[in-house]
C-alpha cells in the first residue's frame, strides 16, 4: 500500500509539471516572440508629513492674487517652521505674512464700507438705526404693529398657561400672562397639571410653566414659552406664532419682526432661500400686507 501511495504521488507531480509547462507554452505563444515585460518599479518612499520643510514665500505681487484659504495655509506652514527653527529671519517672515493678511483684511473692510454706501439696501443701519431717538421711535412703531395684529386675532386664538400648584415659577409667570389678556384682549386660561395630569400628556407639556398659543376650533397650537418669560418676549412670540399658524409667514421668516416684511431682516425679501419655498415649487408666498380672504 505504501508503495502504491508513493507511485500515485509521483504521478500527480508529473501531471502538475506537464500542466504548468503546457500553460507556460501557451502564454509564450500568446505573447509572441518579441514580448517584453518591464520589471516592477520599486515603491517610492512617501514623504514624511512631519519633515521640516522651509515654506516658499512668493513675492507680494503674486501673494496678492492668492485666495484666503491658500494664504492661511502658507501662514500656518511658516508659523510651524519658524517655531521649529527659531531663527530671526524665519520668525520675521511669519510676521510679514501676518501683516499682509492684516492689511488685506483692512482693505476688505474699507471696500465693504464703500459698498454699503453705494448699496444702502445691504446695510443693516438703514433698517436698524443706532441713534437712541430713532431706535425708540422704531420700537414704538413695532409695538403698535404687533398690538394691532394681535388684537385683530383675539377672537381666533387663545393663550393657555400650564402650571402646577407646587411650581413657584408659575406664580411669577401667571401675572405676566394676565397682562397679555388685559392689553391684547385675548382669552387667557390657566391649566393646573396637578389637578388634571392628563392634560400634560395630551398637549405634550413636561415643564411648567409652559405658555401655549391655541387656535380655537382647531388642532393648531404652538408653545411660545417654556419657563418664565418677560411680557415683551411673550408678546413677540405670540405675534410670530399667530402669523405662522395663520400662514402669513413661513418658518424661514420667524425672526422677521413687526414691520420688517420685505426689508433687510426678512429672509425671503429677495427670493427663496430653501428648496421647500413655494416659489421654488412653482407657487408663491402670501403677502402679509394684503388682506386675507
Amino acid at each position: 500500500m505504501k508503495r502504491l501511495a508513493v507511485i500515485a504521488g509521483a504521478a500527480l507531480l508529473l501531471a502538475g509539471s506537464a500542466a504548468a509547462q503546457s500553460t507556460g507554452a501557451a502564454d509564450r505563444e500568446a505573447r509572441g516572440y518579441w514580448w517584453y515585460q518591464a520589471p516592477p518599479k520599486a515603491e517610492q518612499e512617501k514623504p514624511d508629513p512631519d519633515a521640516l520643510v522651509k515654506p516658499v514665500i512668493p513675492p507680494i505681487a503674486e501673494l496678492a492674487t492668492w485666495t484666503p484659504p491658500k494664504i492661511r495655509t502658507l501662514i500656518e506652514q511658516q508659523r510651524d517652521y519658524a517655531a521649529t527653527v527659531l531663527t530671526v529671519d524665519a520668525v520675521a517672515d511669519f510676521w510679514r505674512l501676518q501683516d499682509f493678511a492684516r492689511r488685506k483684511a483692512r482693505a476688505f473692510a474699507g471696500v465693504t464700507q464703500l459698498a454699503m454706501l453705494t448699496h444702502p439696501e445691504l446695510n443693516a443701519r438703514a433698517a436698524n438705526p443706532l441713534v437712541g431717538e430713532a431706535r425708540d421711535a422704531l420700537g414704538a412703531q413695532k409695538d403698535q404693529v404687533r398690538r394691532q395684529y394681535l388684537r385683530a386675532h383675539a377672537g381666533e386664538f387663545a393663550l393657555v398657561m400650564f402650571a402646577r400648584t407646587s411650581c413657584g415659577y408659575c406664580k411669577v409667570q401667571w401675572p405676566i400672562v394676565q397682562r397679555f389678556q388685559d392689553e391684547m384682549g385675548w382669552q387667557v386660561s390657566l391649566m393646573d397639571l396637578d389637578r388634571k395630569p392628563e392634560l400634560g400628556q395630551r398637549f405634550g407639556v413636561e415643564v411648567t410653566p409652559t405658555t401655549m398659543v391655541i387656535r380655537r376650533n382647531s388642532a393648531q397650537r404652538m408653545v411660545i414659552a417654556a419657563g418664565v418669560e418677560t411680557y415683551p418676549n411673550i408678546a413677540q412670540m405670540a405675534y410670530q406664532a399667530v402669523r405662522l399658524l395663520s400662514g402669513d409667514i413661513r418658518p424661514e421668516q420667524w425672526l422677521t419682526g413687526a414691520g420688517e416684511e420685505n426689508g433687510f431682516f426678512d429672509a425671503l425679501a429677495n427670493g427663496p432661500v430653501s428648496s421647500t419655498d413655494p416659489r421654488v415649487l412653482g407657487g408663491d408666498l402670501i403677502d402679509a400686507r394684503e388682506p386675507r380672504p
